[in-house]
């Protein structure tokens, strides 16, 4: 794994649920300083009274991605960065496009450049399963930003990390049902039939250590077993007894199941395991071929939430708990 000793860290987005756990599980790796980059001073404050004791440097920055001058000033000195900063919610992206091409291209674009100019060692970008086929504003901006962190020629090592739903990060499901029921109102419910990825916080941030000895270029990608909101509602009514629901639909943008290999990245890359966490390597200039792997009379498939290993309620509410989400 890589070494973080006596380096300067840069986390961009560094105040949502992946950058403060991502800080503290940095708590016993050497690091010189970390460095949180982002535009939310209210919970930069909150941030730094929980951090109070913590035994590494932290250097609080107010900024957004999309301040290119700001961008640059800020990132000299810096070793290792974690792009983590994008606006991720689908209907943000549905409702207002321009304010998603801004941060999610225009800012990796920046966050990409100015590492590059400031001589960063390496970056590790944060994407989104939305990213592979994607029928979303939110969707087609993380694709690109892909594109942008895989093809930077510099000497700073890039790679992209891809992966599907946390549990629990913000504007996700468990969380909305989780007050939805304290407040004694129905829970909504956008399709029984959906199917999405099932990962912890802190399996995401294994798979990040990982991105960071990856090869430039490298894409990165989780392969988790998923649910089906079906599935969840029995989980929550494991703990709750019956619960009442209200269909929403899906909303526009939304997919009844995700995709987060192509059948093209399956072709081309490579399957690798980290303990209980399986992934696939895509190397940026790959000559692989699918038919050399063994594989002759095996046409290439997407993975998909759909025909990934399906966890049952019983099995989804042990995740949960271990999470401490229910």
């Amino acid at each position: 794994m890589v070494n973080f000793e006596n380096k300067v860290i840069l986390v961009t987005g560094a105040t949502g649920s992946f950058g403060t756990q991502f800080i503290t599980q940095l708590k016993d790796s050497g690091a010189k300083k970390i460095v949180v980059y982002s535009r939310d001073e209210l919970k930069q404050f909150d941030m730094s009274v929980k951090f109070k004791e913590f035994p590494i440097e932290i250097e609080y920055i107010v900024g957004d991605i999309r301040d290119r001058d700001k961008m640059f000033s800020s990132m000299k000195g810096i070793n290792y960065v974690a792009h983590a900063a994008a606006l991720k919610q689908v209907p943000t992206g549905e409702n207002f496009p321009s304010e998603v091409i801004q941060t999610n291209i225009i800012g990796t674009k920046n966050v990409v450049d100015a590492a590059s100019y400031c001589e960063v060692e390496r970056l590790v970008s944060l994407s989104t399963d939305k990213a592979a086929y994607p029928i979303s504003c939110y969707g087609a901006t993380k694709l690109i930003s892909e594109r942008i962190v895989m093809s930077q020629k510099s000497d700073t090592i890039n790679v992209c990390l891809r992966y599907g739903n946390v549990l629990g990060s913000r504007g996700s499901v468990i969380p909305l049902w989780n007050n939805q029921i304290e407040n004694h109102l129905p829970i909504t419910i956008t399709s029984p039939l959906m199917t999405r990825f099932f990962l912890s916080l802190s399996q995401a941030i294994r798979l990040v250590y990982r991105c960071f000895d990856a090869c430039n270029g490298d894409l990165i990608v989780m392969k988790p077993p998923a649910t089906s909101i079906k599935t969840l509602v029995s989980t929550f009514e494991l703990k709750y007894g019956s619960l009442a629901q209200t269909v929403i639909g899906i909303r526009p943008g939304e997919k009844l199941h995700e995709t987060l290999l192509t059948s093209d990245e399956v072709a081309r890359g490579a399957e690798e395991q980290d303990g209980d966490i399986t992934y696939v390597r895509v190397p940026k200039n790959s000559n692989q071929n699918y038919f050399d792997k063994g594989d002759r009379d095996v046409e290439p498939k997407d993975f998909t939430s759909l025909d990934a290993k399906q966890l049952n309620a019983e099995q989804v509410l042990e995740k949960l708990r271990e999470a401490n989400l229910l």
